[in-house]
């Protein structure tokens, strides 16, 4: 039978899901991953990155450089508890609430550094960046589980082909953008949070077009990681596995809230001026 693989590698570990405990892997419903379970620990842990971004929003204020040390930390731990967790995922309700603290930082400085902007060209945002950022975010997780629950969106092995080589081109874009600033100190045009704030015209629709396609691609990444934390749930992996699957979400939904962030500074910037 074909195995549906996730965007997010966290979730495609299959040696961290196929542990089970003795012969009979539901013996012990108290030891085993439930959907309420993973629920509640993909809660908390959206709880914790919300709490340490209020942090980072407010310590962006007097060092503005903790948006830099944020980002590259929680790039690197990304990657890290990716490679640690594979080979021990039984350390997940450890590293998983780590992640959420130090991605919610690199959150909480971006926001403030969006809203600093907006706040610099006279553009009001009707209760802030953050929260319009977090509706989007909510609206789009909210979107695509019910599109999921429904059948409306199928994971199937078409949608899977077709995401997976739309995924591959944007990151190419993306990492050519991120070697251009490296080494002539200019992105890619189009793409990042400098041309949502320097384009406008008809470049500043085409950066919001862009925009709005990679916030519904990763959105429908989703749809890949609520099918395989569901056959991970029925097969009876070990209850530790409610964090990893945490986890594992949190990183989709963190990207999406960036998404979304730079959709809302986009939007003020093209429209916020008009009477």
């Amino acid at each position: 039978m074909f195995q549906f693989q996730s965007s997010n590698p966290a979730l495609n570990n299959k040696n961290a899901f196929s542990e089970v405990y003795g012969k009979n892997m539901f013996a012990d419903k108290a030891n085993v991953t439930t959907m309420s379970g993973v629920i509640n620990k993909t809660s908390l842990l959206i709880a914790i990155a919300v709490a340490s971004g209020a942090g980072g929003y407010a310590l962006v204020q007097s060092m503005p450089s903790i948006l830099y040390i944020s980002a590259g930390a929680s790039f690197i731990i990304v990657l890290g508890f990716y490679f640690l967790l594979a080979g021990k995922p039984q350390l997940a309700p450890i590293v998983a609430p780590v992640y959420a603290v130090v991605e919610g930082i690199f959150l909480g400085a971006l926001t403030a550094m969006v809203d600093g902007i907006l706040i610099n060209r006279g553009l009001d945002v009707v209760g802030g960046v953050g929260l319009q950022a977090f509706i989007v975010t909510g609206s789009c997780v909210g979107s695509m589980l019910f599109a999921y629950r429904t059948g409306l969106i199928k994971p199937t092995r078409t949608f899977q082909a077709v995401l997976f080589t739309l995924f591959g081109a944007a990151m190419l874009a993306y990492l050519v953008s991120f070697i251009m600033m490296i080494v002539w100190g200019k992105e890619l045009p189009l793409i990042g949070f400098a041309s949502a704030v320097n384009d406008h015209g008809i470049m500043g629709y085409l950066g919001l077009g862009i925009n709005v396609f990679m916030l519904v691609l990763v959105s429908l990444f989703l749809i890949l990681d609520f099918k395989l934390i569901e056959d991970k749930v029925k097969a009876g992996a070990p209850k530790y596995m409610e964090w990893y699957c945490g986890f594992a979400l949190l990183v989709t939904i963190a990207w999406i809230y960036i998404e979304a962030v730079k959709l809302v500074l986009r939007l003020s910037i093209l429209f916020g001026g008009r009477d």
